[in-house]
């Protein structure tokens, strides 16, 4: 069983910290250079402390999960503990989803993108390691799914008349 000491607790927190800063400072760079863009304000702060608190509540469901014996809920991410966490709480209360509408969405789309491909660039090598038919089926499925995406939003705009 994997058990969280509290001093990784802090250095989760403070890696979702980084984070909520680092979408502060998107949001500030967006405005600046776009004072048309969502503005910063006291629901800004409010939203990003509710962001940063459902992110600590799953990380700590997600602990407390990994103790039971049900397999599917031990083996379920935690991102996916988040996203439930934040699901239940802007159903039980519209003040959340107020408080996060103050947060500009490409502030936090760019942060976790950053985290992303520092993620991938981690196991670069063990993509090199995979046969070079991987890079043939991604150049196929990206080309698909853009193609598709495109599909589905001409039909959107053919049945909405633009």
């Amino acid at each position: 069983m994997e058990k969280k000491q509290p001093n990784e607790y802090i250095k989760i927190s403070f890696v979702l910290l980084l984070s909520v800063c680092l979408i502060l400072f998107t949001q500030t760079i967006k405005l600046v250079r776009n004072p048309a863009s969502t503005p910063i304000t006291f629901q800004t702060i409010q939203g990003l402390v509710v962001l940063w608190s459902f992110s600590m509540i799953g990380v700590f469901v997600s602990s407390l999960v990994k103790k039971t014996r049900i397999k599917v809920l031990a083996d379920f991410p935690i991102l996916g503990w988040v996203s439930l966490v934040s699901l239940f709480f802007c159903l039980l209360s519209d003040f959340f989803v107020q408080a996060i509408a103050g947060v500009d969405f490409l502030s936090i789309t760019t942060p976790i993108l950053a985290f992303a491909g520092l993620s991938v660039a981690d196991s670069l090598m063990d993509l090199r390691k995979t046969s070079w038919k991987v890079a043939i089926v991604a150049v196929f499925v990206f080309i698909g799914t853009y193609l598709g995406s495109a599909m589905i939003a001409q039909i959107g705009l053919l049945l909405s008349g633009k």
